[in-house]
């Protein structure tokens, strides 16, 4: 893995498969979110199912935190190349005139959005797991929208999360097109990915803004 991982396009290629995985997962996860804006009981069964399902938890879950951890290590060593590569090739680095403010930028509004998966991970998957293998709590299927309307009843936690998802678009309106290219997607559909990865970085982040500004004056 790291002799492949040494040439460029390789971790240009590991990073977009990464990335796409991710993409993926964010549809699944605003999927069963959304329910709570209209169903308790909904919501509640499909987070019960994704809480206690064995592949989910025992096959799928790993492999999601070594998605995102992969990927954003990644990033980080695709930024330290890409800088190292600048100074040695240019006397004048030009970044204005060569690339966009979201894509000079991705390592900062990767380094936020990192900030809050920990903070993510602090509300929701920690007592989840405390709840589960630490306490082992009896289960109660019905106890998860209460769960969700409780986290965000803080204004700065919603605010943090607002930020984060505001962050999370400007990401993906260049981490989305990114992806597919490093992957060889360059042919007559190009303009309808652009199209739809411009949708995806808007409505994605949208939903979830949605879900905590309800949740935060409905609770």
């Amino acid at each position: 893995m790291s002799g492949f991982l040494s040439s460029s396009i390789a971790r240009k290629v590991a990073m977009a498969l990464s990335a796409l995985f991710l993409i993926f997962f964010l549809i699944i996860h605003l999927a069963v979110n959304i329910t709570s804006l209209f169903s308790e009981n909904l919501f509640n069964q499909m987070s019960h199912f994704m809480g206690t399902n064995p592949l989910i938890q025992f096959a799928l879950q790993p492999v999601l935190i070594f998605g995102v951890v992969f990927h954003f290590v990644m990033g980080f060593v695709l930024e330290l190349k890409n800088k190292g590569a600048r100074n040695v090739k240019y006397a004048k680095y030009n970044g204005a005139a060569n690339s966009s403010w979201m894509s000079r930028n991705m390592i900062y509004s990767g380094l936020v959005i990192l900030a809050f998966l920990v903070l993510h991970f602090i509300d929701f998957w920690f007592p989840e797991m405390n709840h589960k293998y630490i306490e082992v709590l009896p289960e109660d299927p019905n106890r998860y929208f209460e769960e969700l309307q409780h986290k965000f009843v803080s204004p700065l936690r919603v605010g943090a999360y607002v930020i984060s998802f505001v962050l999370l678009a400007l990401h993906l309106l260049h981490g989305f097109q990114s992806a597919f290219q490093s992957i060889g997607f360059n042919n007559k559909y190009t303009s309808a990915v652009k199209s739809f990865g411009k949708f995806y970085s808007f409505a994605i982040p949208f939903g979830f803004i949605i879900i905590a500004l309800y949740h935060h004056f409905n609770h």
